[in-house]
């Protein structure tokens, strides 16, 4: 039925062959009534009239179940119908790629996408869950990935589909042959399954999206199926090692053989899921950056100046409490200006008071009287080395030597002492 060139199915028609898989094949159409641009999934059906009318109930239940489902990670169903060997049913079409071609091509997803595509897949699946609906057959053929502006956008497919009756599957090899590496240990063994089934299904797909390799896998299917209930695969980051620790333990957690030591709800994963893509976008982020630091490429230097301290930056100059100008010294406020990199902020300052310092002529007084000042020695003390910070510096000090005794004084008392000594002589010769 496959080959057969369709030009329309029901009231739509057909524009072109997106896709084949086992069940059918899976069409692009245009819905006339509405013009709409539409995808349509055909499932053959090569069933006695009494397994026809079985699915046929089966079917139309499901998909009302899925239309009913609203949310931006699953696929929104239209319209379903039936011809004599065919079941169809119209849906949103998605300008985008199943994962299990984006698999096959060897371009599989960085572990930052594959985390973000399964945290969607998990959110469509929870919000299934809440309306007891269960897929039952979650793989890489039912999750289309799109590409969208703000990054990859996930699309769970086949809701309704999922449930077959027993006689359908025993007839389509094809799909048997699709999904057992995809089934959980109790979809396995025949056991009733629950909405942790999903979870497991989830996990085999995170692991072959991480990996490229399915966990597990075998010749045929019975070795497939003895592999899923009694192996356990290796950790994801033996084979991939851009997969955080953390990761294998959400993996390891959703593949759990026994339901109850795997994730007990699809919100529990989502959260783990969306936890370990929170510290991978932190791992990648950009370094913080203070702007209070001084680039170490071009440090702040001070202006040329006598007395100044000359000192290489330090990393915890930015730290440092501002300097107030009203500082016990000028010595002292200068050489923690330049500790501290303020020697701009105080470069009025320390110039004005080097004026003063320097100034030979006359200053007036408070009250307008006028002095006159004479310069004071200041010799300059040789320089010497010192460390700071681990580095060393050279500190060049011009201390001022207080005045002493004013010169005018000395040639009296040389004429005192020389008068003393002659009257002592005198007294001696008159003896």
């Amino acid at each position: 039925m496959s080959d057969i060139k369709l030009e329309v199915l029901g009231r739509y028609k057909i524009l072109d062959i997106v896709g084949r898989g086992a069940m059918g094949v899976v069409y692009k159409a245009i819905d006339p009534v509405i013009d709409r641009i539409v995808a349509i999934k055909t499932v053959n059906l090569l069933l006695s009239r009494e397994d026809m009318a079985e699915y046929e109930a089966r079917f139309q239940q499901e998909i009302k179940a899925a239309g009913r489902l609203n949310h931006p990670n699953i696929v929104t169903i239209y319209d379903v119908g039936r011809t004599e060997h065919m079941a169809y049913m119209a849906m949103e079409f998605l300008d985008g790629k199943e994962l299990k071609d984006i698999l096959a091509a060897g371009t599989r997803p960085d572990v930052e996408d594959t985390v973000d595509l399964t945290a969607q897949v998990a959110d469509g699946l929870s919000f299934a869950h809440s309306h007891d609906i269960i897929h039952r057959d979650i793989k890489p053929s039912n999750i289309m990935v799109i590409n969208t502006p703000n990054g990859v956008l996930a699309k769970i497919t086949d809701f309704g589909i999922a449930r077959m009756p027993a006689s359908a599957i025993k007839t389509m090899t094809g799909l048997i042959l699709g999904s057992p590496r995809y089934m959980s240990p109790e979809q396995v063994i025949g056991k009733t399954i629950d909405h942790r089934s999903d979870i497991f299904s989830l996990g085999v797909v995170l692991y072959e999206t991480l990996t490229g390799i399915a966990p597990f896998d075998g010749d045929n299917i019975n070795a497939i199926m003895y592999a899923t209930v009694n192996t356990s695969p290796v950790p994801p980051s033996t084979l991939n090692p851009e997969v955080p620790h953390m990761l294998d333990l959400i993996v390891a957690k959703a593949l759990a053989k026994p339901v109850d030591d795997r994730y007990q709800s699809m919100r529990e994963l989502v959260k783990d899921l969306r936890e370990v893509r929170r510290l991978l976008l932190n791992a990648t982020g950009a370094p913080t950056v203070y702007a209070a630091t001084a680039p170490p490429s071009a440090p702040a230097q001070p202006p040329p100046m006598a007395g100044r301290l000359q000192t290489e930056p330090n990393e915890d100059s930015a730290k440092a409490l501002k300097l107030a100008k009203q500082f016990d010294s000028f010595d002292a406020t200068m050489r923690l200006a330049a500790l501290t990199q303020q020697t701009e902020e105080f470069r009025d300052y320390i110039s004005e008071t080097q004026k003063m310092r320097a100034y030979k002529g006359k200053i007036e007084g408070p009250l307008g009287a006028k002095a006159a000042v004479k310069p004071l020695p200041r010799p300059v003390s040789p320089a010497r080395p010192a460390t700071a910070g681990g580095s060393t510096t050279t500190i060049r000090i011009e201390p001022i030597k207080r005045a002493g005794a004013p010169a005018a004084l000395l040639p009296v008392m040389v004429l005192g002492a020389l008068a003393v000594m002659v009257i002592i002589l005198l007294i001696a010769v008159l003896r």
